[in-house]
């Protein structure tokens, strides 16, 4: 064996053990072997089993939320500059196909005040187009430009919290995209690997988690006592919010709370279960440095004032201000651990900017994940038989060559994936077989380029060095258009698609190494030990 062999099957054989061992690690039992395999080869869904969801995001709750804090800001700006109003509301799109109607409703504007008005408006609105609907009554409408950004950030902000809640739970490889790539889809594709009982992660993705800490005005037994109290209107920047049933409070109650709070849930830097001073079982929560000298001042003008914490829309707790507070806070009332786990996780995930709705559920039980690569792993190795019968009895002695390649190369591709932590999905299996088949491809054009050479007359060891000199050029421009094709098929494809893409692209990796360097290193070593080279079984 030359020094230059040696070196190439040195390089191999490192190759194949660091391959080998990011499979199956360091067992020390064959139970450790199963496990460590289970481990490195990540499933898919339509391998493992689990759970596929499919969800809607509400972008008119997005679009909503947004008209009213436009109306706010309005109205502030209004007052400042002196104009009047009769009345300020915004029209209530209950469905998807009803968000682009989205407006905003000014009525009584004095007909002299016409000129500031649309000045307002085009300087601290401008994501606003103002309409006139009479001499008096103004209406404003979102910007199209502006309606599709801003729908375009709900469902990107709402699959990020959703992405980040599921994270949180430490399941394995979950996929959470956008189902669609036109800017009107509003879908959102979940997928869970190993979830077969999806409830309580429904739940977790479900939960609006809006937290805000507000300054209380009053409490009042019922809506209508509240109102009674203040003449049949709130005082402004006021709104009455329920207490919750955990809230400790006696029997219904309604507090009025400043409308613009202390605290939201953007300001908090952490969240935590915890117990309270009766063993109860809480949520306990840190700002962040904004946020906590924003409490520490509002605390400390306010002792002895309540507080109302609100969550979703609902009082859970409203404690007096004892002292100054300054980065630490907690949300009482929960039933369990991991009610008070689940509620860490999703104020730390941040609230979703919209709501969300199931339009489809699917279950994969683990018996069909396990029919799957039982046909999937029958179908590969037929198929690799099949192969294998073919290349040794047509070439013969360097059919051997070929098989010794194709297996490499499949134990190659299976440790690229456990490296980088692809996930192995039933198209993925597709891929390995036509990785297979693009495998033997190359090993053919070899194998005739040097039947040519020594069919020309040559000798077997330069029609050997010929062969896989003109053979490679040819390898690479069919493997360089397979890549390319997959990239397409990953940048526009969905998860089973870009799943037989990465697996393609590994095994066609692979494949470079093996038909070309692996092959080659075995021709070298064949002939090698060989006195006089006269023929070679091909």
């Amino acid at each position: 064996m030359t020094k230059g062999v040696r070196t190439r099957a040195i390089i191999i054989l490192g190759v194949m053990l660091l391959a080998v061992y990011g499979i199956i690690g360091l067992p020390k039992s064959m139970d450790e072997l199963r496990k460590n395999i289970a481990e490195n080869i990540k499933l898919g869904l339509d391998l493992k089993g689990g759970t596929y969801l499919v969800l809607q995001v509400q972008v008119q709750d997005a679009l909503k939320a947004e008209a009213d804090r436009t109306m706010e800001s309005l109205k502030e700006d209004l007052r400042k500059e002196g104009i009047d109003y009769a009345a300020m509301d915004r029209n209530d799109p209950t469905t998807i196909e009803e968000a682009d109607s989205i407006h905003i409703n000014i009525r009584g504007v004095p007909v002299d005040k016409t000129g500031a008005l649309r000045s307002l408006i085009a300087d601290r609105h401008p994501s606003w187009i103002l309409t006139p609907v009479s001499s008096t009554d103004y209406r404003l409408n979102l910007r199209p430009t502006e309606l599709i950004a801003l729908k375009r950030d709900a469902v990107e902000r709402t699959q990020q919290a959703i992405q980040n809640r599921i994270d949180g739970l430490g399941l394995t490889e979950p996929i959470v995209q956008q189902r669609g790539r036109a800017e009107a889809d509003s879908e959102i594709l979940v997928q869970l690997p190993g979830v077969d009982d999806p409830a309580r992660v429904k739940q977790i993705m479900q939960m609006e988690a809006m937290l805000e800490i507000s300054e209380v005005r009053g409490t009042y037994p019922s809506q209508e006592a509240a109102l009674a109290a203040h003449g049949g209107v709130l005082p402004l920047n006021t709104k009455l919010v329920r207490a919750s049933s955990r809230s400790g409070e006696q029997g219904e109650t309604w507090f009025l709370v400043s409308r613009t709070p202390v605290i939201t849930g953007r300001d908090l830097r952490n969240a935590r279960p915890g117990r309270d001073e009766f063993n109860k079982w809480e949520t306990d929560f840190t700002l962040t440095k904004e946020g906590a000298r924003r409490f520490a001042r509002f605390t400390e003008a306010n002792i002895g004032n309540r507080l109302a914490i609100i969550l979703d829309g609902q009082v859970r707790s409203a404690p007096v201000i004892q002292s100054r507070i300054e980065d630490q806070g907690r949300i009482t009332g929960a039933a369990s651990q991991q009610e008070a786990s689940d509620l860490a996780l999703v104020l730390r995930a941040g609230s979703l900017p919209a709501g969300i709705k199931y339009e489809e559920e699917r279950t994969v039980g683990p018996s069909l994940g396990a029919d799957s690569i039982r046909q999937g792993i029958t179908a590969g190795l037929v198929g690799l038989a099949l192969v294998v019968g073919v290349m040794l009895v047509y070439y013969k002695g360097a059919g051997v060559n070929a098989v010794v390649a194709l297996i490499l190369n499949a134990i190659l591709l299976l440790a690229i994936m456990a490296y980088f932590g692809a996930v192995l999905t039933l198209p993925g299996i597709a891929g390995v077989i036509l990785t297979i088949g693009m495998a033997v491809d190359a090993n053919i054009l070899i194998f005739e380029r040097i039947r040519e050479e020594l069919r020309a007359g040559k000798g077997v060891l330069a029609a050997v060095d010929t062969g896989f000199n003109r053979a490679f050029l040819t390898i690479i421009d069919t493997h360089v258009t397979t890549v390319v094709s997959c990239a397409f098929l990953f940048m526009f494809g969905t998860g089973p698609v870009k799943g037989f893409a990465v697996t393609l692209v590994i095994g066609l990796i692979a494949n470079l190494f093996t038909a070309v360097f692996v092959s080659r290193t075995m021709f070298d070593w064949h002939l090698g030990r060989q006195r006089q080279v006269t023929r070679l079984s091909i």
